[in-house]
């Protein structure tokens, strides 16, 4: 399998489109203003993007429900923009991925409606139908007497999002197709003929939505993982150096299907939440990283320690990050991002501290989500320098707070979240072992207990990594530390003593063992 080389050292940064910035004075962000700010992108110090879903939709889902996947959303602007806005990041050096989400469509879409007509046609099979409308999919939801098409529609997710045909692994009913029937089939090369169309416009790759979810009856993912080696196949002949990054959470199934990584899902067993967003984070001062190093462990065992587990700040499904955490236990959170491997991803707004807005109406399908999909913060004019219209008219309401963060007032305090973040990026890029495929143990971690500390290590450098979020100093025994340099510090200092390490309260360090 090809294997881009800037991956190797990848670090991303997650646009909502809608919610970056605003150059036409819409209310709704676009790719012109995406591009007017890919040099703040570049001087925090990332140096890849994934954009959210951009393709035309009637938004019910805030893109994830694609009407057309060959055009550009309008409000965003045109494929030549998007084009623009993909040979823009290349000059600064930097990388693009588009997110691809091919498990379902809008019902807006041209596929879907072709396949609602009674009259068998080339969509007929592109999404999955019952033979009855009287039968609905066991465990799935369905759209149901919406047209003279005898049948139920399966969704994947809202009820205006019907489910891409991939055919079942295991077929049990009439109506359930096989991976190898002629549907199943033209819905992939379909497909990948829209992954085509995107490479050769210049984009980079995708971060492909709920990429484990496409074949249906198939619990083991044998199915799923057999559709993406066929993906990866045609990439490979095609455009080898594409990056693909699946939503899947499960790294073993994803990298034999031949994703280059996994991004961490924060449901499910992965216990992601554990660290910033429940009751009691771990990252808070009060809570228990154990059982998220034990679920991390066995997938880094699982996937032959590569080391291609991606962890974000956040993303547009999750609560804001200062939601839970802020301060300088923020400032450690991402002392644990940007040490871990595999590529991080930093959500916008996450590196200036920007806030959930609480009491929002749902936008575009967000519900409880709309407050962590406010309107990047950028300086103290009007609409935090968002946007030009009028404050009704914003795609989704600002975060009202006389003392809300933006980008000026980050960049002016030396000793803001964007400069540490910004700091720490810099570190990790001047140490392979930082980086995205050096080895990880962890060398102390114990059941609701501080500090969390692990060593990153290749053949060039071991660095130990000690983290305490907590507000009581902590000690922990490890023999490995005698001499060592400090690379990284924030708070009191590490001290190394009879084999014991002793790291004062709220403190974070990198330390290069000698």
């Amino acid at each position: 399998m090809n294997h881009p080389a800037w991956l190797d050292n990848a670090i991303f940064y997650e646009i909502y489109p809608q919610s970056f910035k605003d150059t036409n004075g819409d209310g709704i962000g676009d790719f012109n203003g995406i591009i007017e700010k890919l040099d703040y992108i570049k001087e925090l110090g990332c140096t890849a993007i994934w954009m959210n879903p951009c393709f035309d939709s009637p938004f019910g889902d805030a893109g994830y429900d694609v009407a057309d996947y060959y055009k550009a959303a309008p409000r965003y602007g045109t494929n030549d923009d998007l084009k623009r806005l993909f040979d823009e990041v290349h000059k600064r050096d930097m990388h693009i991925l588009l997110d691809l989400v091919p498990g379902h469509t809008s019902t807006e879409h041209k596929w879907f409606k072709e396949s609602v007509k009674p009259e068998r046609n080339e969509f007929t099979d592109r999404y999955v139908w019952t033979d009855s409308i009287w039968e609905e999919p066991t465990g799935y939801g369905s759209l149901r007497g919406i047209s003279d098409r005898d049948g139920s529609c399966m969704v994947n997710f809202f009820s205006h999002q019907p489910a891409l045909n991939y055919g079942f692994y295991k077929p049990e009913k009439s109506w359930q197709q096989a991976v190898t029937d002629e549907g199943p089939k033209a819905t992939l090369q379909e497909m990948m003929n829209v992954m085509a169309f995107w490479l050769g416009l210049g984009c980079d790759g995708f971060r492909v939505d709920m990429a484990g979810s496409l074949v249906k009856n198939d619990e083991d993912g044998k199915g799923t993982i057999a559709l993406w080696r066929q993906v990866r196949d045609f990439l490979n002949q095609k455009f080898p150096d594409a990056a693909m990054v699946s939503e899947w959470g499960e790294p073993d199934k994803s990298l034999q299907g031949g994703f280059h990584m996994d991004f961490l899902l924060h449901f499910g067993p992965s216990h992601y939440n554990d660290l910033f967003r429940c009751e009691h984070p771990f990252f808070a001062g009060d809570g228990d990283a154990s059982a998220f190093v034990a679920k991390y462990l066995e997938n880094y065992e699982k996937s032959e320690r590569k080391g291609l587990i991606c962890i974000p700040s956040g993303n547009h499904d999750m609560d804001r990050l200062a939601r839970t955490i802020t301060g300088d236990k923020a400032k450690i959170v991402f002392s644990f991002l940007l040490s871990m491997p595999g590529a991080p991803f930093i959500y916008y707004g996450d590196e200036i501290g920007m806030r959930y807005v609480e009491g929002l109406t749902s936008v575009e399908g967000g519900y409880s989500r709309t407050g962590s999909r406010s309107p990047m913060q950028w300086d103290d004019s009007v609409n935090a320098g968002f946007s030009s219209a009028s404050k009704e008219k914003l795609y989704v309401p600002m975060d009202e707070s006389e003392d809300r963060p933006n980008v000026k007032r980050a960049m002016e305090d030396p000793d803001s979240l964007y400069h540490e973040v910004k700091k720490l990026i810099t570190i990790r890029q001047q140490h392979s072992a930082l980086q995205s495929l050096a080895d990880i143990r962890f060398v102390w971690v114990k059941e609701n207990a501080y500090p969390l500390a692990y060593i990153r290590e290749n053949a060039e450098e071991k660095i130990l990594v000690v983290l305490n979020p907590s507000d009581k100093e902590v000690a922990f025994k490890c023999d490995e530390v005698s001499a060592f340099e400090e690379l990284y510090r924030l708070g009191g200092e590490l001290t190394v003593q009879d084999g014991m390490i002793t790291i004062p309260a709220v403190s974070a360090c990198w330390v290069s063992i000698k």
